[in-house]
């Protein structure tokens, strides 16, 4: 284990997925597309992006130690678009529940933290082209598996995590009882899996690879034989976003061409491209 990853451990935080209100739709279309032209001409003119982030989610978006700027996958894709769109990026950063509200009340024109796609939210808000490709694991005891074979066998197991995130969803679904941490590191969850107090903590693989990678004395490992919900993350901005999405997605495509996003995805992923799409046969 690299001493990077042995410091950051405790900054290892669980992907969360939230689900909000959408806010009222401008019945008007030709007012609505003013109103979009107007967002991105405000952009311009402040010169500058805001963007809700965390700041306590590795590797997407943390703090390095003895560091009091914000870094991670996420934010420096959204610092290098800002470069390229010649913007200076601000950093808002606020709890999960926060983010995507604050995209439809005007407080921060994007969101970037790990956000995953999902039909409900395009219903709500604007994504841009997908920056990570993933799919769900699960992370059980080494020694027994937790007697889990694959996810019919969750019911009656405590499974650990947040009630909102669709990973929790998918341990309802299969009959699990839910074990709720509120903002917990990695290692409380880790620990809790291995000591027995839970059974099971489904999310995302390379967060969960990492994640072992920082406790490698625990007895913990990702299942061999679960693999489940192919998605993907993008950069969240409201719905109708017009121009702003045009130029989002115009200069997140220049950045996989040039090979930016592999870079970085290397540099945060252990060497992993987390901007392409996994080649595996997975359960959707």
């Amino acid at each position: 284990m690299t001493n990077s990853i042995k410091r950051l451990a405790p900054f290892l935080l669980m992907g969360f997925v939230v689900f909000v209100i959408s806010a009222c739709s401008n019945g008007n279309e030709g007012d609505q597309s003013a109103d979009e032209a107007s967002v991105w001409e405000q952009i311009q003119e402040e010169g500058k992006l805001v963007v809700a982030t965390s700041g306590t989610l590795y590797p997407t978006s943390y703090y390095e130690e003895g560091s009091d700027t914000v870094t991670g996958y996420e934010v420096e894709v959204v610092r290098e678009m800002g470069k390229r769109l010649d913007l200076e990026v601000e950093f808002e950063e606020m709890g999960f529940d926060g983010m995507l509200t604050s995209i439809n009340s005007g407080k921060v024109d994007l969101a970037a933290n790990d956000i995953t796609n999902t039909e409900e939210r395009e219903e709500k808000f604007t994504f841009s082209e997908p920056i990570k490709y993933s799919y769900g694991t699960a992370i059980v005891r080494k020694d027994d598996l937790s007697g889990i074979k694959s996810l019919d066998d969750l019911d009656g197991k405590k499974a650990a995590g947040a009630s909102t995130t669709i990973y929790m969803e998918v341990a309802r679904e299969n009959g699990a009882e839910e074990v709720i941490y509120d903002n917990a590191t990695n290692e409380q969850y880790l620990r809790d899996v291995s000591t027995g107090r839970t059974d099971i903590i489904l999310n995302d693989y390379y967060l969960q690879t990492l994640a072992l990678a920082a406790f490698p004395d625990l007895n913990i490992t990702i299942h061999p034989d679960i693999e489940y919900y192919p998605n993907n993350q993008a950069v969240v901005m409201k719905k109708d976003s017009g121009e702003l999405e045009s130029k989002v997605n115009e200069t997140l495509k220049e950045m996989k061409d040039d090979g930016t996003l592999k870079e970085l995805s290397e540099k945060f992923f252990n060497g992993a491209d987390v901007s392409v799409e996994p080649d595996l046969d997975i359960e959707e």
